[in-house]
């Protein structure tokens, strides 16, 4: 009983010893090494069982990594830019053995290399004062465009190229502001002239109204108009209990007050 209980102990150290595992977890795969050879097998998730001492296995990250780099890149006059760069990268998990084959597992080197060649090939086409504007989302995609030339087909997807700050020579960049800062002069003042033109137009339609009411007024003044309205007139002040002194033509009547003003 003792040497079968011996056996199985020592069954299971030889197992223990020359098995070994390695647990995928979710975001990553994995490549068994066995002899210096990549199985052609990508693991995305679960055990891998292997023998310690004949093989290993190779995790990579298949998440959208995050690579950060300063750079000077050249413009088309020649100024070079200060830039902070972010590379968004994933791996592309149908091609981790032969990424892993040719690149090894950093291969993040190959990444920056490659940006710094598309970047200069890129930035040369622009001038500085474009990547301080609304255009530097199109030099960012000509690079992203130009690195995916080269390293897709190697398995690694460039999701993004963010030019996340710009830092232009300082004479270009107060000659920029001023010229920013001529437009927005140049703005306000046309805001102000179209202003007083919208107040002119309303002053002249204002009088034109003026006009053709006082003309309209003059035309419909007739003598028998006239006449009536002095009727009227006359009519209320016979209403009136105060005594009034009348001096008339006949024409045009003033009322005079016979009564004294009382102090």
């Amino acid at each position: 009983m003792n040497k079968s209980l011996f056996q199985l102990a020592l069954v299971f150290t030889l197992l223990v010893t020359f098995t070994s595992c390695a647990v995928i977890r979710p975001g990553e795969v994995g490549v068994k090494q066995k002899l210096g050879r990549l199985s052609n097998e990508v693991k995305s998730s679960g055990i891998i069982v292997f023998n310690p001492f004949l093989a290993k296995v190779i995790k990579t990250s298949i998440q959208t990594n995050n690579l950060e780099m300063s750079l000077s890149l050249p413009s088309k006059e020649g100024l070079s830019i200060i830039s902070q760069i972010s590379i968004l990268y994933k791996i592309d998990q149908t091609k981790v053995t032969q990424l892993i084959r040719n690149y090894g597992v950093n291969f993040e080197s190959i990444i920056s290399s490659v940006f710094r060649s598309a970047s200069a090939d890129v930035c040369a086409k622009f001038f500085a004062k474009d990547m301080h504007s609304g255009m530097r989302a199109d030099i960012e995609k000509a690079i992203r465009l130009k690195m995916m030339e080269s390293l897709l087909e190697q398995g690694i997807i460039i999701d993004a190229v963010l030019m996340k700050s710009i830092q232009l020579p300082e004479g270009l960049a107060s000659s920029i502001e001023q010229r920013l800062q001529a437009e927005q002069d140049a703005m306000r003042m046309e805001f102000v002239l179209q202003q007083e033109k919208l107040e002119a137009e309303r002053k002249i339609i204002q009088a034109k109204g003026t006009r053709d009411s006082q003309k309209i007024l003059s035309e419909g003044l007739t003598q028998e108009i006239i006449k009536i309205r002095s009727i009227e007139a006359f009519s209320e002040l016979a209403k009136s209990p105060n005594s009034k002194v009348i001096i008339t033509d006949g024409n045009a009547p003033f009322l005079i007050d016979s009564e004294p003003a009382k102090k």
